[in-house]
Protein backbone atom coordinates (compact mmCIF):
# COMPACT_ATOMS: atom_id res chain seq x y z
CA UNK A 1 0.00 0.00 0.00
CA UNK A 2 1.41 3.41 -0.97
CA UNK A 3 0.70 5.04 2.39
CA UNK A 4 2.11 2.14 4.39
CA UNK A 5 5.41 3.89 4.93
CA UNK A 6 3.78 6.89 6.54
CA UNK A 7 1.76 4.65 8.87
CA UNK A 8 4.85 2.64 9.79
CA UNK A 9 6.85 5.79 10.45
CA UNK A 10 4.05 7.32 12.54
CA UNK A 11 3.79 4.16 14.64
CA UNK A 12 7.57 4.06 15.04
CA UNK A 13 7.72 7.64 16.33
CA UNK A 14 4.86 6.98 18.78
CA UNK A 15 6.67 3.90 20.06
CA UNK A 16 9.85 6.01 20.25
CA UNK A 17 8.13 8.55 22.51
CA UNK A 18 6.62 5.83 24.70
CA UNK A 19 9.84 3.86 25.15
CA UNK A 20 12.08 6.87 25.75
CA UNK A 21 9.73 8.01 28.51
CA UNK A 22 9.94 4.63 30.25
CA UNK A 23 13.67 4.14 29.47
CA UNK A 24 15.21 7.68 29.58
CA UNK A 25 18.74 6.22 29.40
CA UNK A 26 18.13 5.73 25.66
CA UNK A 27 17.72 9.49 25.18
CA UNK A 28 20.98 10.11 27.02
CA UNK A 29 22.83 7.77 24.65
CA UNK A 30 21.20 9.21 21.52
CA UNK A 31 21.63 12.85 22.52
CA UNK A 32 25.28 12.35 23.50
CA UNK A 33 26.21 10.64 20.23
CA UNK A 34 23.95 12.94 18.19
CA UNK A 35 26.12 15.94 19.09
CA UNK A 36 28.47 14.50 16.44
CA UNK A 37 25.84 15.30 13.80
CA UNK A 38 25.39 18.76 15.29
CA UNK A 39 29.16 19.38 14.97
CA UNK A 40 29.05 18.19 11.36
CA UNK A 41 26.26 20.63 10.54
CA UNK A 42 27.81 23.50 12.50
CA UNK A 43 31.12 23.22 10.66
CA UNK A 44 29.31 23.24 7.30
CA UNK A 45 27.40 26.40 8.16
CA UNK A 46 29.81 28.45 10.26
CA UNK A 47 32.59 28.84 7.69
CA UNK A 48 30.27 30.53 5.19
CA UNK A 49 29.73 33.53 7.48
CA UNK A 50 33.16 33.54 9.11
CA UNK A 51 34.78 33.72 5.66
CA UNK A 52 33.38 37.23 5.12
CA UNK A 53 35.20 38.57 8.18
CA UNK A 54 38.37 36.52 7.60
CA UNK A 55 38.49 38.14 4.16
CA UNK A 56 38.18 41.59 5.75
CA UNK A 57 41.00 40.93 8.24
CA UNK A 58 43.42 39.42 5.71
CA UNK A 59 43.27 41.67 2.66
CA UNK A 60 45.28 39.17 0.55
CA UNK A 61 42.17 36.96 0.47
CA UNK A 62 40.18 39.52 -1.54
CA UNK A 63 41.79 38.54 -4.84
CA UNK A 64 43.19 35.15 -3.89
CA UNK A 65 40.07 33.06 -4.38
CA UNK A 66 42.10 29.84 -4.31
CA UNK A 67 43.22 30.61 -0.76
CA UNK A 68 39.62 31.28 0.30
CA UNK A 69 38.50 28.04 -1.32
CA UNK A 70 41.29 26.17 0.45
CA UNK A 71 40.17 27.51 3.83
CA UNK A 72 36.71 26.09 3.16
CA UNK A 73 37.66 22.85 1.42
CA UNK A 74 40.44 21.67 3.75
CA UNK A 75 37.77 20.55 6.22
CA UNK A 76 36.26 18.43 3.44
CA UNK A 77 39.68 16.96 2.61
CA UNK A 78 40.21 16.21 6.30
CA UNK A 79 36.76 14.60 6.47
CA UNK A 80 37.66 12.18 3.65
CA UNK A 81 40.68 10.99 5.65
CA UNK A 82 38.72 11.07 8.92
CA UNK A 83 35.92 8.92 7.53
CA UNK A 84 38.46 6.34 6.32
CA UNK A 85 40.26 6.31 9.68
CA UNK A 86 36.93 6.23 11.48
CA UNK A 87 35.95 2.92 9.89
CA UNK A 88 39.18 1.27 11.04
CA UNK A 89 39.08 2.84 14.52
CA UNK A 90 35.44 1.84 15.01
CA UNK A 91 36.34 -1.81 14.57
CA UNK A 92 39.70 -1.66 16.35
CA UNK A 93 39.00 0.56 19.39
CA UNK A 94 35.22 0.80 19.48
CA UNK A 95 32.57 3.44 18.77
CA UNK A 96 32.98 5.36 22.05
CA UNK A 97 36.79 5.96 21.80
CA UNK A 98 36.33 6.99 18.15
CA UNK A 99 33.81 9.68 19.12
CA UNK A 100 36.04 10.87 21.97
CA UNK A 101 39.02 11.15 19.57
CA UNK A 102 36.82 13.05 17.09
CA UNK A 103 35.93 15.52 19.86
CA UNK A 104 39.61 16.03 20.78
CA UNK A 105 40.43 16.76 17.12
CA UNK A 106 37.48 19.13 16.82
CA UNK A 107 38.43 21.03 19.99
CA UNK A 108 42.05 21.29 18.84
CA UNK A 109 40.96 22.58 15.42
CA UNK A 110 38.57 25.13 16.95
CA UNK A 111 41.31 26.52 19.23
CA UNK A 112 43.87 26.70 16.40
CA UNK A 113 41.42 28.66 14.23
CA UNK A 114 40.30 30.96 17.06
CA UNK A 115 43.89 32.09 17.73
CA UNK A 116 45.17 31.85 14.13
CA UNK A 117 47.62 34.68 13.27
CA UNK A 118 47.41 33.98 9.51
CA UNK A 119 45.30 32.17 6.88
CA UNK A 120 47.81 29.27 6.95
CA UNK A 121 46.93 28.55 10.60
CA UNK A 122 43.21 28.71 9.79
CA UNK A 123 43.77 26.07 7.09
CA UNK A 124 45.73 23.94 9.57
CA UNK A 125 42.86 24.18 12.06
CA UNK A 126 40.32 23.32 9.35
CA UNK A 127 42.19 20.07 8.65
CA UNK A 128 41.86 19.07 12.32
CA UNK A 129 38.16 19.96 12.31
CA UNK A 130 37.67 17.97 9.10
CA UNK A 131 39.29 14.89 10.59
CA UNK A 132 36.92 15.13 13.55
CA UNK A 133 33.88 15.72 11.32
CA UNK A 134 34.75 12.74 9.11
CA UNK A 135 35.11 10.40 12.08
CA UNK A 136 31.96 11.68 13.82
CA UNK A 137 29.84 11.65 10.65
CA UNK A 138 30.10 7.87 10.36
CA UNK A 139 30.54 6.93 14.04
CA UNK A 140 27.63 8.86 15.58
CA UNK A 141 24.83 7.18 13.54
CA UNK A 142 26.54 3.80 14.02
CA UNK A 143 26.65 4.22 17.80
CA UNK A 144 23.01 5.37 17.90
CA UNK A 145 21.94 2.45 15.70
CA UNK A 146 23.72 -0.16 17.81
CA UNK A 147 22.55 1.30 21.13
CA UNK A 148 18.88 1.68 20.09
CA UNK A 149 16.04 -0.82 20.50
CA UNK A 150 15.34 -2.37 17.09
CA UNK A 151 11.71 -1.25 16.87
CA UNK A 152 12.56 2.46 17.19
CA UNK A 153 16.01 2.37 15.60
CA UNK A 154 14.97 4.19 12.41
CA UNK A 155 13.36 7.04 14.33
CA UNK A 156 16.39 7.50 16.59
CA UNK A 157 18.98 7.27 13.79
CA UNK A 158 17.00 9.79 11.72
CA UNK A 159 17.53 12.34 14.51
CA UNK A 160 21.22 12.44 13.49
CA UNK A 161 20.21 13.83 10.09
CA UNK A 162 17.96 16.41 11.73
CA UNK A 163 20.80 17.46 14.05
CA UNK A 164 23.07 18.00 11.01
CA UNK A 165 20.65 20.47 9.42
CA UNK A 166 19.91 21.90 12.88
CA UNK A 167 23.64 22.47 13.38
CA UNK A 168 23.80 24.36 10.08
CA UNK A 169 20.93 26.61 11.14
CA UNK A 170 22.52 27.17 14.57
CA UNK A 171 25.79 28.16 12.87
CA UNK A 172 24.06 30.93 10.90
CA UNK A 173 22.40 32.22 14.08
CA UNK A 174 25.72 32.27 15.95
CA UNK A 175 27.41 33.97 13.00
CA UNK A 176 24.75 36.67 13.10
CA UNK A 177 25.12 37.05 16.88
CA UNK A 178 28.87 37.70 16.66
CA UNK A 179 28.95 40.17 13.75
CA UNK A 180 29.36 43.16 16.09
CA UNK A 181 31.64 41.48 18.65
CA UNK A 182 35.38 42.23 18.49
CA UNK A 183 37.10 39.20 17.02
CA UNK A 184 34.00 38.20 14.97
CA UNK A 185 35.23 35.16 13.02
CA UNK A 186 37.48 33.97 15.86
CA UNK A 187 34.43 33.58 18.09
CA UNK A 188 32.40 31.99 15.29
CA UNK A 189 35.02 29.30 14.67
CA UNK A 190 36.23 28.92 18.26
CA UNK A 191 32.81 28.42 19.82
CA UNK A 192 32.49 25.15 17.86
CA UNK A 193 34.72 23.63 20.54
CA UNK A 194 31.96 24.03 23.17
CA UNK A 195 29.56 21.30 21.92
CA UNK A 196 32.60 19.07 21.20
CA UNK A 197 33.73 19.55 24.82
CA UNK A 198 30.19 18.73 26.00
CA UNK A 199 30.12 15.54 23.94
CA UNK A 200 33.58 14.58 25.20
CA UNK A 201 32.38 14.86 28.80
CA UNK A 202 29.18 12.93 28.10
CA UNK A 203 30.88 10.13 26.16
CA UNK A 204 33.45 9.59 28.95
CA UNK A 205 30.52 8.80 31.28
CA UNK A 206 28.74 6.50 28.79
CA UNK A 207 29.38 2.86 27.85
CA UNK A 208 30.61 1.32 24.62
CA UNK A 209 28.15 0.08 22.00
CA UNK A 210 26.65 -3.22 23.25
CA UNK A 211 27.03 -4.78 19.82
CA UNK A 212 30.77 -4.00 19.67
CA UNK A 213 31.27 -5.33 23.22
CA UNK A 214 29.48 -8.57 22.38
CA UNK A 215 31.68 -9.10 19.32
CA UNK A 216 34.73 -8.67 21.58
CA UNK A 217 33.46 -11.41 23.89
CA UNK A 218 32.62 -8.97 26.71
CA UNK A 219 29.16 -10.42 27.32
CA UNK A 220 28.76 -9.41 30.95
CA UNK A 221 29.27 -5.72 30.11
CA UNK A 222 26.82 -6.10 27.24
CA UNK A 223 24.11 -7.44 29.56
CA UNK A 224 24.60 -4.55 32.02
CA UNK A 225 24.08 -1.99 29.23
CA UNK A 226 21.09 -3.79 27.71
CA UNK A 227 19.36 -3.78 31.12
CA UNK A 228 19.52 0.03 31.04
CA UNK A 229 18.17 0.25 27.49
CA UNK A 230 15.40 -2.38 27.49
CA UNK A 231 12.54 -3.15 29.88
CA UNK A 232 13.46 -6.07 32.20
CA UNK A 233 11.12 -8.52 30.44
CA UNK A 234 12.82 -7.91 27.04
CA UNK A 235 16.51 -8.20 27.98
CA UNK A 236 16.90 -11.96 27.53
CA UNK A 237 15.11 -11.84 24.18
CA UNK A 238 17.36 -9.01 23.00
CA UNK A 239 20.52 -10.86 24.09
CA UNK A 240 19.45 -13.88 22.04
CA UNK A 241 18.58 -11.65 19.06
CA UNK A 242 21.97 -9.94 19.32
CA UNK A 243 23.79 -13.29 19.49
CA UNK A 244 21.99 -14.58 16.38
CA UNK A 245 22.59 -11.35 14.47
CA UNK A 246 26.34 -11.35 15.20
CA UNK A 247 26.65 -15.05 14.34
CA UNK A 248 24.97 -14.37 10.99
CA UNK A 249 27.24 -11.37 10.43
CA UNK A 250 30.38 -13.42 11.10
CA UNK A 251 29.10 -16.15 8.76
CA UNK A 252 28.46 -13.53 6.07
CA UNK A 253 31.95 -12.08 6.46
CA UNK A 254 33.35 -15.56 5.95
CA UNK A 255 31.36 -15.96 2.73
CA UNK A 256 33.19 -13.06 1.08
CA UNK A 257 36.56 -14.11 2.45
CA UNK A 258 39.11 -12.47 4.70
CA UNK A 259 41.49 -11.44 1.93
CA UNK A 260 41.15 -7.74 2.74
CA UNK A 261 39.78 -4.81 0.76
CA UNK A 262 41.32 -5.76 -2.60
CA UNK A 263 39.86 -9.27 -2.42
CA UNK A 264 36.44 -7.94 -1.45
CA UNK A 265 36.52 -5.47 -4.33
CA UNK A 266 37.38 -8.23 -6.82
CA UNK A 267 34.46 -10.31 -5.63
CA UNK A 268 32.16 -7.30 -5.62
CA UNK A 269 32.97 -6.19 -9.18
CA UNK A 270 32.64 -9.76 -10.38
CA UNK A 271 28.93 -9.56 -9.59
CA UNK A 272 26.51 -8.03 -12.10
CA UNK A 273 24.21 -7.06 -9.22
CA UNK A 274 26.98 -5.09 -7.49
CA UNK A 275 28.14 -3.39 -10.69
CA UNK A 276 24.64 -2.17 -11.50
CA UNK A 277 23.92 -1.19 -7.92
CA UNK A 278 27.24 0.59 -7.51
CA UNK A 279 26.74 2.49 -10.76
CA UNK A 280 23.41 3.82 -9.49
CA UNK A 281 24.73 4.47 -5.96
CA UNK A 282 27.84 6.38 -7.05
CA UNK A 283 25.95 8.36 -9.72
CA UNK A 284 23.39 9.72 -7.24
CA UNK A 285 26.12 10.59 -4.71
CA UNK A 286 28.21 12.45 -7.30
CA UNK A 287 25.10 14.15 -8.73
CA UNK A 288 24.14 15.29 -5.23
CA UNK A 289 27.32 17.38 -5.08
CA UNK A 290 27.72 18.41 -8.73
CA UNK A 291 24.33 20.15 -8.80
CA UNK A 292 26.15 22.76 -6.71
CA UNK A 293 24.58 22.44 -3.27
CA UNK A 294 27.76 23.11 -1.33
CA UNK A 295 28.35 26.31 -3.23
CA UNK A 296 25.23 27.43 -1.38
CA UNK A 297 25.94 25.81 2.02
CA UNK A 298 29.61 26.90 2.19
CA UNK A 299 29.37 30.21 0.33
CA UNK A 300 25.78 31.34 0.95
CA UNK A 301 26.60 34.81 2.35
CA UNK A 302 29.15 35.34 -0.45
CA UNK A 303 26.47 34.47 -3.03
CA UNK A 304 24.13 36.96 -1.36
CA UNK A 305 26.84 39.61 -1.73
CA UNK A 306 27.36 38.61 -5.36
CA UNK A 307 23.62 39.28 -5.78
CA UNK A 308 24.19 42.88 -4.72
CA UNK A 309 23.82 42.98 -0.93
CA UNK A 310 27.07 44.52 0.33
CA UNK A 311 26.62 44.35 4.12
CA UNK A 312 28.09 41.31 5.90
CA UNK A 313 25.23 41.45 8.43
CA UNK A 314 22.58 41.51 5.69
CA UNK A 315 24.29 38.69 3.80
CA UNK A 316 24.30 36.42 6.85
CA UNK A 317 20.74 37.31 7.89
CA UNK A 318 19.44 36.45 4.41
CA UNK A 319 21.50 33.24 4.41
CA UNK A 320 19.39 32.00 7.33
CA UNK A 321 16.66 31.43 4.73
CA UNK A 322 18.69 28.80 2.86
CA UNK A 323 19.69 27.00 6.05
CA UNK A 324 16.14 26.99 7.41
CA UNK A 325 14.67 25.73 4.15
CA UNK A 326 17.28 22.96 3.99
CA UNK A 327 16.33 21.80 7.50
CA UNK A 328 12.62 21.84 6.67
CA UNK A 329 13.26 19.94 3.44
CA UNK A 330 14.97 17.08 5.27
CA UNK A 331 11.82 16.63 7.39
CA UNK A 332 9.52 16.85 4.35
CA UNK A 333 11.49 14.09 2.65
CA UNK A 334 10.73 11.67 5.48
CA UNK A 335 7.01 11.91 4.72
CA UNK A 336 7.16 11.73 0.92
CA UNK A 337 10.01 9.40 -0.01
CA UNK A 338 7.86 6.27 0.41
CA UNK A 339 4.77 7.80 -1.18
CA UNK A 340 6.36 9.37 -4.24
CA UNK A 341 9.28 6.94 -4.55
CA UNK A 342 13.05 7.43 -4.48
CA UNK A 343 13.59 7.68 -8.23
CA UNK A 344 10.63 9.96 -8.93
CA UNK A 345 11.49 12.26 -6.02
CA UNK A 346 15.07 12.66 -7.30
CA UNK A 347 13.92 13.33 -10.85
CA UNK A 348 11.36 15.93 -9.71
CA UNK A 349 14.06 17.47 -7.54
CA UNK A 350 16.49 17.67 -10.48
CA UNK A 351 13.88 19.30 -12.72
CA UNK A 352 13.41 22.03 -10.11
CA UNK A 353 17.17 22.40 -9.65
CA UNK A 354 17.76 22.84 -13.40
CA UNK A 355 14.96 25.41 -13.68
CA UNK A 356 16.05 27.54 -10.72
CA UNK A 357 19.74 27.42 -11.55
CA UNK A 358 18.79 28.76 -14.99
CA UNK A 359 16.84 31.58 -13.29
CA UNK A 360 19.81 32.30 -11.01
CA UNK A 361 22.17 32.45 -13.99
CA UNK A 362 19.81 34.75 -15.88
CA UNK A 363 19.42 36.99 -12.82
CA UNK A 364 23.17 37.41 -12.36
CA UNK A 365 23.56 38.00 -16.10
CA UNK A 366 20.99 40.82 -15.96
CA UNK A 367 22.68 42.26 -12.89
CA UNK A 368 26.09 42.29 -14.61
CA UNK A 369 24.73 44.08 -17.69
CA UNK A 370 22.97 46.70 -15.55
CA UNK A 371 25.79 47.46 -13.12
CA UNK A 372 26.07 51.17 -12.26
CA UNK A 373 28.87 53.11 -14.05
CA UNK A 374 32.00 54.59 -12.49
CA UNK A 375 31.86 58.39 -12.43
CA UNK A 376 34.78 60.87 -12.42
CA UNK A 377 32.68 63.16 -10.25
CA UNK A 378 32.18 60.43 -7.63
CA UNK A 379 35.92 59.66 -7.70
CA UNK A 380 37.01 63.20 -6.70
CA UNK A 381 36.56 62.83 -2.91
CA UNK A 382 38.88 59.78 -3.09
CA UNK A 383 41.58 61.22 -5.36
CA UNK A 384 44.45 59.42 -3.61
CA UNK A 385 42.65 56.09 -3.30
CA UNK A 386 41.48 55.38 -6.86
CA UNK A 387 41.88 51.97 -8.51
CA UNK A 388 45.29 51.95 -10.34
CA UNK A 389 43.82 50.56 -13.58
CA UNK A 390 41.06 53.16 -13.85
CA UNK A 391 41.41 55.69 -16.68
CA UNK A 392 38.96 58.65 -16.83
CA UNK A 393 38.84 58.39 -20.63
CA UNK A 394 37.56 54.75 -20.50
CA UNK A 395 33.96 53.93 -19.66
CA UNK A 396 33.88 51.57 -16.66
CA UNK A 397 31.03 49.97 -14.77
CA UNK A 398 31.07 48.50 -11.29
CA UNK A 399 31.73 45.04 -12.80
CA UNK A 400 34.85 46.34 -14.62
CA UNK A 401 36.03 47.80 -11.32
CA UNK A 402 35.70 44.46 -9.46
CA UNK A 403 37.48 42.60 -12.29
CA UNK A 404 40.54 44.91 -12.22
CA UNK A 405 43.91 43.15 -11.97
CA UNK A 406 44.78 44.95 -8.75
CA UNK A 407 42.32 44.52 -5.90
CA UNK A 408 39.58 47.15 -6.27
CA UNK A 409 36.13 47.79 -4.84
CA UNK A 410 33.10 49.89 -5.75
CA UNK A 411 31.96 52.72 -3.44
CA UNK A 412 28.31 53.27 -4.35
CA UNK A 413 26.47 56.57 -4.75
CA UNK A 414 25.49 58.12 -1.45
CA UNK A 415 21.80 58.51 -2.16
CA UNK A 416 21.01 55.71 -4.62
CA UNK A 417 23.26 52.67 -5.09
CA UNK A 418 22.06 52.27 -8.70
CA UNK A 419 23.52 55.68 -9.66
CA UNK A 420 27.21 56.15 -10.68
CA UNK A 421 29.82 55.49 -7.97
CA UNK A 422 33.60 55.41 -7.40
CA UNK A 423 36.17 52.67 -8.09
CA UNK A 424 38.77 52.53 -5.31
CA UNK A 425 41.85 50.50 -4.45
CA UNK A 426 40.56 47.95 -1.97
CA UNK A 427 41.82 48.23 1.60
CA UNK A 428 40.35 48.53 5.07
CA UNK A 429 41.12 52.25 4.87
CA UNK A 430 39.12 52.86 1.66
CA UNK A 431 36.30 50.66 2.94
CA UNK A 432 36.21 52.79 6.10
CA UNK A 433 36.28 56.06 4.12
CA UNK A 434 33.36 54.88 1.99
CA UNK A 435 31.33 53.87 5.05
CA UNK A 436 32.17 57.14 6.82
CA UNK A 437 30.63 58.96 3.84
CA UNK A 438 27.43 56.87 4.39
CA UNK A 439 27.96 54.80 1.26
CA UNK A 440 27.89 51.05 0.64
CA UNK A 441 31.16 49.39 -0.35
CA UNK A 442 31.05 46.43 -2.78
CA UNK A 443 33.89 43.95 -3.27
CA UNK A 444 32.06 40.79 -4.45
CA UNK A 445 29.01 41.83 -6.51
CA UNK A 446 27.52 45.10 -7.72
CA UNK A 447 24.37 46.96 -6.68
CA UNK A 448 21.46 46.05 -8.95
CA UNK A 449 17.67 45.80 -9.07
CA UNK A 450 17.67 42.00 -9.54
CA UNK A 451 19.01 41.05 -6.09
CA UNK A 452 15.69 39.97 -4.57
CA UNK A 453 14.91 37.81 -7.59
CA UNK A 454 18.26 36.08 -7.08
CA UNK A 455 17.37 35.40 -3.43
CA UNK A 456 13.97 33.98 -4.41
CA UNK A 457 15.61 31.73 -7.00
CA UNK A 458 18.18 30.61 -4.40
CA UNK A 459 15.39 29.76 -1.94
CA UNK A 460 13.46 27.87 -4.64
CA UNK A 461 16.64 25.95 -5.53
CA UNK A 462 16.97 24.80 -1.90
CA UNK A 463 13.28 23.85 -1.77
CA UNK A 464 13.80 21.74 -4.91
CA UNK A 465 17.05 20.19 -3.70
CA UNK A 466 16.54 19.31 -0.05
CA UNK A 467 13.63 16.80 -0.08
CA UNK A 468 14.96 14.99 -3.15
CA UNK A 469 18.65 15.16 -4.02
CA UNK A 470 19.46 16.23 -0.46
CA UNK A 471 18.36 13.04 1.31
CA UNK A 472 17.33 10.37 -1.22
CA UNK A 473 20.86 9.44 -2.50
CA UNK A 474 21.71 8.21 1.01
CA UNK A 475 18.49 6.18 1.16
CA UNK A 476 19.18 4.62 -2.25
CA UNK A 477 22.68 3.66 -1.11
CA UNK A 478 21.28 1.97 1.99
CA UNK A 479 18.96 -0.22 -0.12
CA UNK A 480 20.62 -1.02 -3.43
CA UNK A 481 23.62 -3.20 -2.45
CA UNK A 482 23.57 -6.91 -1.55
CA UNK A 483 24.03 -7.34 2.21
CA UNK A 484 27.37 -9.14 1.87
CA UNK A 485 28.88 -6.19 -0.03
CA UNK A 486 26.99 -3.32 1.59
CA UNK A 487 29.97 -2.17 3.67
CA UNK A 488 32.54 -1.90 0.88
CA UNK A 489 30.05 -0.48 -1.66
CA UNK A 490 28.78 2.06 0.86
CA UNK A 491 32.34 3.22 1.51
CA UNK A 492 33.04 3.64 -2.23
CA UNK A 493 29.87 5.71 -2.70
CA UNK A 494 30.57 7.82 0.41
CA UNK A 495 34.13 8.57 -0.78
CA UNK A 496 32.71 9.54 -4.20
CA UNK A 497 30.38 11.96 -2.41
CA UNK A 498 33.16 13.55 -0.32
CA UNK A 499 35.56 13.84 -3.28
CA UNK A 500 32.83 15.47 -5.40
CA UNK A 501 32.13 17.81 -2.50
CA UNK A 502 35.83 18.74 -2.38
CA UNK A 503 35.97 19.43 -6.13
CA UNK A 504 32.93 21.73 -6.06
CA UNK A 505 34.03 23.53 -2.89
CA UNK A 506 37.59 24.10 -4.13
CA UNK A 507 36.56 25.52 -7.52
CA UNK A 508 33.41 27.65 -6.99
CA UNK A 509 35.00 31.05 -6.30
CA UNK A 510 37.66 30.47 -8.96
CA UNK A 511 34.92 29.74 -11.49
CA UNK A 512 33.01 32.92 -10.57
CA UNK A 513 36.18 34.96 -11.17
CA UNK A 514 37.25 33.13 -14.35
CA UNK A 515 33.84 32.71 -16.02
CA UNK A 516 31.61 35.15 -14.18
CA UNK A 517 28.90 34.49 -11.59
CA UNK A 518 26.11 34.05 -14.16
CA UNK A 519 28.18 31.70 -16.30
CA UNK A 520 29.11 29.61 -13.24
CA UNK A 521 25.46 29.05 -12.36
CA UNK A 522 24.70 28.25 -16.00
CA UNK A 523 27.52 25.66 -15.82
CA UNK A 524 25.92 24.06 -12.76
CA UNK A 525 22.58 24.18 -14.57
CA UNK A 526 24.05 22.24 -17.50
CA UNK A 527 25.67 19.68 -15.19
CA UNK A 528 22.35 19.27 -13.35
CA UNK A 529 20.52 18.68 -16.64
CA UNK A 530 23.11 16.02 -17.52
CA UNK A 531 22.57 14.50 -14.05
CA UNK A 532 18.81 14.40 -14.73
CA UNK A 533 19.35 12.38 -17.91
CA UNK A 534 21.92 10.03 -16.34
CA UNK A 535 19.79 9.39 -13.24
CA UNK A 536 16.76 8.67 -15.45
CA UNK A 537 18.62 5.98 -17.40
CA UNK A 538 20.72 4.39 -14.62
CA UNK A 539 18.90 4.59 -11.26
CA UNK A 540 16.04 2.12 -10.57
CA UNK A 541 13.15 2.53 -8.13
CA UNK A 542 13.66 0.69 -4.82
CA UNK A 543 10.51 1.93 -3.10
CA UNK A 544 8.66 -0.86 -1.30
CA UNK A 545 11.13 -3.57 -2.34
CA UNK A 546 12.78 -5.86 0.17
CA UNK A 547 16.53 -6.39 -0.14
CA UNK A 548 16.04 -9.77 -1.83
CA UNK A 549 13.76 -8.19 -4.44
CA UNK A 550 16.25 -5.39 -5.15
CA UNK A 551 18.93 -8.03 -5.77
CA UNK A 552 16.62 -9.95 -8.13
CA UNK A 553 15.78 -6.75 -10.01
CA UNK A 554 19.46 -5.86 -10.53
CA UNK A 555 20.24 -9.42 -11.64
CA UNK A 556 17.41 -9.54 -14.17
CA UNK A 557 18.42 -10.05 -17.84
CA UNK A 558 15.86 -7.50 -19.04
CA UNK A 559 16.85 -4.96 -16.35
CA UNK A 560 15.78 -1.46 -17.36
CA UNK A 561 16.16 1.15 -14.58
CA UNK A 562 13.45 3.41 -16.03
CA UNK A 563 10.83 0.66 -15.78
CA UNK A 564 9.15 -0.15 -12.46
CA UNK A 565 10.14 -3.59 -11.21
CA UNK A 566 7.22 -5.83 -10.19
CA UNK A 567 8.12 -8.88 -8.08
CA UNK A 568 6.65 -12.09 -9.47
CA UNK A 569 5.52 -13.23 -6.03
CA UNK A 570 4.77 -10.26 -3.75
CA UNK A 571 6.20 -10.72 -0.27
CA UNK A 572 3.55 -10.50 2.44
CA UNK A 573 3.83 -8.43 5.55
CA UNK A 574 6.24 -6.04 3.91
CA UNK A 575 7.18 -3.07 6.08
CA UNK A 576 8.34 0.20 4.64
CA UNK A 577 10.31 2.63 6.79
CA UNK A 578 10.63 6.29 6.02
CA UNK A 579 13.66 6.65 8.27
CA UNK A 580 17.17 6.37 6.90
CA UNK A 581 18.94 3.35 8.42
Amino acid sequence: MEGGGAVAASAEFKECLRLTRSQPYILRLVFSAGIGGLLFGYDTGVISGALLFIRDDFIELEKNTTLRETIVSMAVAGAIVGAGLGGWLNDKLGRRPSLILADVLFIAGALIMAFAPSPAFIIFGRVFVGLGVGMASMTAPLYISEASPARIRGALVSTNGLLITGGQFMAYLINLAFTKVPGTWRWMLGIAGVPALLQLFLMVTLPESPRWLYRQGRKEETVVILRKIYPANEVEQEIESLRKSIDDEILLEGSIGEQGLVGKLKKAFGSRVVRRGLMAGVIVQVAQQFVGINTVMYYSPTIVQLAGFASNDTAMALSLITSGLNAIGSVVSMFFVDRVGRRRLMLLSLVGIVAWLAVLGGTFLGAAHNAPPVSDLEMRPFADQTCPEYKPSVHWSCMDCLKAESTCGFCAHQGDTLLPGACLALSNATRGMCHDDHREFYSEGCPNKFGWLALLALAAYIVSYSPGMGTVPWIVNSEIYPLRFRGVCGEIAAVANWVSNLIVTQTFLTLTKALGTAETFFLFCGVSFLALIVVFFTVPETKGLQFEEVEKMLDSKDYKPWKRYRPEVPLKGREISLCMP
